[in-house]
């Protein structure tokens, strides 16, 4: 009866209703997202440059956990008690401790890259090479496994969280004994605070180190300085989104250490689980603002998706390596025959052809 109950949502069904609603938009929403990442750096994999390797396997963090934990706790949510007991409440809390771990450990290298990059011209600066960040990248799917199961071979242990449809780890035990304890303690340290630590300070180095050159960059590279601070704005804030939306569970899952799990009302419990789940869904709308590649990366797999749909119909007039050809041939011919011609040609050739390659992605479907 005690093993039922603590099973038992101690919310109210309303409640578990908009709570499920809420997790069900969070999914699609970075489902979506990530897999449009992932799409779009699939298609161009040997343009990828080694740091971006990390943002790729961030998306795989956050889609992992979106897939492997979201569909369990929305089930539970509207059935209004966990389904599937222990074992799956050991599965939900292996999951939501190894993708948990992965991000803020990928964030915290990504922040030292970008420090070990940063004021630095790109042909005479720090490079990383592919082959440094996937080792880097295998670490710390081995470390975040580690940490995953260390509870199953006896140091710490997962259980339900106090409004009783979710499980991680068993915070609350901490005062039962020096096993728990000492797993809660090491985790906190090694998982939480010197990721975050890492990650402030390689921010702030990267604010200093511009600060510094910031009359340099005015001076020989401004345009390679405005491309380095868009690029570590958009990592910033990632990074920032990440502390603050997990920020409020770390703060209840420390109270429940000292104080125990009855301490709090259970919709008080609750709001930091939902708020850091939100964690996995705003990436890819920091990347759609802050790269411009990216956007048109989406409008590219558009219309290869809209034209896939489609049957191959010609069009009426010429071929698309025709219509080059003749806004070339007009061009040339509108313009006056000057040397300086040729040049201005080109670059309006070259623009009015993108232009209408965009348009032939997206209106010939």
């Amino acid at each position: 009866m005690e093993e039922d109950n603590k099973y038992t949502s101690k919310l109210s069904p309303t409640v578990d209703h908009w709570a499920g609603m809420y997790l069900v938009v969070i999914a699609v929403l970075s489902v979506l997202g990530n897999a449009a990442v992932l799409v779009t750096s699939a298609l161009r994999p040997t343009h990828l440059k080694a740091p971006e390797l990390l943002t790729v396997n961030l998306a795989v963090t956050d889609i992992g956990m979106a897939l492997s934990m979201y569909p369990l706790s929305i089930a539970s949510l509207f059935n209004h008690a966990w389904i599937g007991g222990d074992f799956s409440c050991l599965y939900y809390g292996l999951m939501g401790m190894i993708f948990s771990t992965a991000s803020i450990m990928t964030l915290a290298v990504m922040g030292l890259v970008r420090y070990l990059v940063t004021g630095n011209p790109p042909r005479t600066g720090n490079k990383f090479q592919r082959r440094t960040i996937t080792m880097v990248i295998s670490l710390i799917w081995l470390y975040s496994g580690l940490w995953a199961v260390f509870p199953l071979l006896g140091w710490g242990g997962y259980g339900p969280e106090p409004f009783g449809v979710a499980c991680s780890v068993d915070w609350a035990s901490y005062q039962d004994s020096l096993n728990h304890s000492t797993f809660i303690m090491s985790l906190s340290i090694f998982c939480t605070f010197i990721p975050c630590l890492v990650i402030l300070f390689s921010y702030s180095g990267i604010a200093w180190k511009l600060h510094k050159a910031y009359q340099s960059i005015q001076n020989g590279s401004f345009n390679y300085g405005h491309i380095e601070r868009k690029v570590t704005l958009m990592a910033v804030l990632i990074s920032s989104g990440f502390i603050v939306a997990w920020s409020p569970y770390v703060v209840l899952s420390f109270w429940y250490m000292f104080q125990g799990k009855a301490s709090l009302a259970p919709l008080v419990s609750l709001l930091p689980c939902l708020f850091a789940k939100g964690s996995t869904a705003y990436n890819p709308f920091i990347y759609y603002i802050f790269r411009r590649s990216f956007r048109r990366q989406l409008i590219q797999l558009r219309g290869l998706i809209c034209c896939s749909a489609q049957p191959d119909t010609p069009s009426s007039g010429e071929t698309g390596e025709e219509g080059r050809q003749t806004l070339r041939s007009d061009l040339r011919q509108s313009l006056p025959e000057e040397k300086s011609g040729a040049p201005l040609v080109g670059e309006l050739g070259t623009a009015v052809l993108e232009i209408q390659s965009e348009n032939e992605l997206t209106s010939s479907c």
